[in-house]
């Protein structure tokens, strides 16, 4: 028996991922997401800017993107694509949460300047979790990786 066909979105410019997902400004950490198949792989670009706010304290005099806004950002691009590709059901908004993160390895700084690319591979599937394989990229070089998972809900579902 035949997989059914992936549907390709292609990208996702950030009008797209703003009515996807509900994060703003200043913790959007995706600016669009290209390279869709489906909800199995993506890669999101994020243009690391010195006028981010997490800058001014991280570190004033050598500023270094915080490690745990590295995976956010690989995060949101997962959940992006989860709801990108699902749609609303019966007319309710879904969400997404952020339900793990394992393997978590950092291996350069990421400065101003800098762009990064999210490449994230569905690894599983079970009913509402995904769980993807994640690794962030400056000009070709893996600067972190992990696996992480999320839940998608109904909105007016609570997780906790």
């Amino acid at each position: 028996m035949s997989e059914p066909a992936v549907a390709t979105l292609g990208t996702a410019d950030i009008l797209k991922v703003l009515a996807a997902l509900p994060h703003r400004y200043p913790f959007l950490m995706i600016d669009r997401i290209v390279d869709i198949e489906g909800d199995k792989r993506a890669v999101g670009i994020k243009n690391v800017t010195y006028n981010e706010p997490h800058f001014q304290g991280h570190f004033p005099e050598n500023p270094v993107m915080p490690g745990v806004l590295i995976l956010e950002g690989m995060v949101q691009t997962a959940g992006a694509i989860s709801l990108l590709n699902r749609g609303q059901e019966d007319g309710k908004r879904t969400v997404v949460y952020f339900t793990t993160i394992d393997k978590a390895k950092f291996r350069r700084p990421v400065l101003p300047g800098d762009v990064l690319e999210y490449h994230m591979t569905q690894i599983s599937k079970r009913r509402n979790i995904s769980w993807f394989r994640g690794e962030a990229l400056v000009a070709g070089q893996l600067v972190a990786e992990a696996e992480v998972s999320a839940m998608v809900a109904r909105s007016d579902i609570h997780a906790g």
